[in-house]
């Protein structure tokens, strides 16, 4: 079908629909050419395979960051607990530098990896798949760590307190 056989989907409409799948929140981290570390809220983030042990996220092409894990041979995907809706919007932010005070340590393949998270997986960049206005990133984990956690989920565009009510559609 080509875009012109397309229905005219209502954007505003279709991320609210959208926004009605509760989703845990991550941050993706790698380094840049320069070595420089980069990070970026993301709640597109799935298992793909158990074997080989495969995952993927997508990031838009207008991202902050964009080219760096586009081109990262590595990466790590931090799982957020439950009270790190701070850390989440800090890396959400554009133009801000996110590690600034955060004491981050190296991970097996140079990723930075977050103090405290929920899980971990280091990863290895296996594929590139154009999707729309996104890429779709796909890993393949090359080492992990949990911890017993809550989880930090988004659901109708708001942080859905753990063992609360759901936020009501207005």
């Amino acid at each position: 079908m080509s875009t012109t056989d397309d229905p005219q989907i209502d954007s505003s409409g279709l991320r609210r629909a959208l926004s009605c799948f509760a989703t845990g929140v991550a941050i993706a981290t790698t380094l840049d050419e320069r070595g420089e570390r980069v990070g970026m809220t993301i709640s597109s983030f799935s298992s793909v395979s158990m074997d080989p042990p495969l995952v993927l996220w997508s990031i838009a092409h207008a991202a902050q960051g964009y080219d760096a894990f586009i081109d990262a041979e590595h990466f790590a995907i931090n799982v957020l607990a439950k009270g790190q809706e701070q850390l989440s919007d800090r890396f959400a932010t554009r133009g801000l530098d996110k590690f600034v005070g955060l004491p981050c340590r190296d991970g097996r393949y140079g990723s930075p990896i977050l103090p405290e998270y929920a899980a971990c997986f280091e990863c290895r960049t296996e594929h590139r798949y154009d999707g729309g206005d996104h890429k779709i990133i796909v890993g393949r984990v090359l080492f992990y760590d949990e911890r017993e956690s809550e989880p930090l989920i988004r659901y109708r565009s708001s942080f859905l307190p753990v063992g609360g009510s759901c936020p009501t559609v207005s």
